[in-house]
């Protein structure tokens, strides 16, 4: 990767975070690794969370460069245990966990028909009671006495997500979860949102299959935007439903989608033209220097 000498250009006023520790899981690339960057860039100390020490090393060294300040913890959130003992070592590091950013996620193609039992639920465990360990230790441990926010990333699975059904099932749980927590943990003075991503040009599309390349490519067509969005674009939401400005919000699902889920069929004629993305209301936000287009778009 080329040196980068550029910072995180947030819309957010500098120091917002200052004093502050978050703590994201899959922090290590995508929209995980976008989010720690502007939260480091505002201030905020920031845990890097994942199973790959060497991603989370890479990322905690970006952000070192970059002039914030960040470290990488490696963690299985499927292991009970091993979450709680994050959550400890962070706090006997620290002292305190402000936010708390549910990213960590994975899933695969495949229509139902063909999905095991053992791959529905490494998917389910990863997207859905993964995230609600976490958070649950958060609460536990630290935000049940001191309050705290939460943002848990959820995906566009309205209206149902064919060839990765697992997935959805995941997603909806945990924007039930969100509704859930947002109501038990209100006393404790703890807001508890989510974001969900649309289609999004981020790192994950790497994984996928040379042959859903093709699919992905003509998937922008069914934007009324008429594009993918990047990964700085969901990161100004986390971080917005993180801040101060967002206190009186709490139990909510912040879309970031190009108003994907409106599309139904043979309303093809609402889909913006290149004209009209060009124009500044609805143009790719472009905070992320560091940002890199997916293998699968570049030509």
């Amino acid at each position: 990767m080329n040196a980068v000498t550029t910072s995180y250009r947030s819309v957010f006023r500098p120091g917002l975070f200052e004093g502050r520790v978050a703590v994201v899981t899959g922090g290590g690339s995508g929209i995980g690794r976008c989010t720690a960057h502007e939260l480091a860039a505002l201030g905020a100390r920031v845990v890097l969370v994942g199973r790959n020490p060497d991603k989370l090393h890479t990322v905690a060294g970006e952000i070192a460069q970059d002039g914030g300040k960040a470290e990488g913890r490696v963690c299985d959130i499927r292991d009970e245990a091993a979450v709680a003992a994050l959550v400890a070592e962070v706090l006997a590091a620290h002292g305190r966990i402000d936010a708390l950013v549910n990213n960590a996620g994975g899933q695969y193609i495949a229509p139902l028909e063909t999905i095991s039992s053992k791959g529905w639920k490494a998917v389910l465990d990863t997207n859905l009671t993964g995230g609600f360990l976490v958070a649950r230790e958060c609460y536990r441990q630290h935000m049940q006495s001191h309050g705290g926010a939460i943002v848990n990333i959820v995906a566009d699975m309205w209206g149902s997500m064919p060839g990765m059904g697992h997935s959805g099932a995941a997603r909806a749980g945990m924007v039930s979860l969100t509704e859930t927590a947002a109501l038990e943990w209100a006393r404790s003075g703890v807001r508890v949102n989510a974001v969900a991503p649309g289609y999004i040009a981020s790192s994950g599309m790497d994984h996928y299959p040379p042959e859903a390349g093709p699919m992905l490519r003509e998937m922008a067509r069914t934007v009324p935007a008429g594009r993918f969005g990047n990964e700085a674009e969901v990161s100004a939401a986390i971080v917005f439903l993180l801040s101060p400005a967002a206190s009186f919000i709490s139990g909510s699902v912040l879309r970031v989608d190009g108003a994907r889920p409106q599309v139904r069929m043979g309303w093809g004629e609402f889909v913006a033209s290149p004209e009209v993305q060009a124009r500044q209301a609805v143009r790719p936000f472009d905070g992320f220097p560091r940002y890199e287009i997916p293998k699968v778009f570049r030509s």
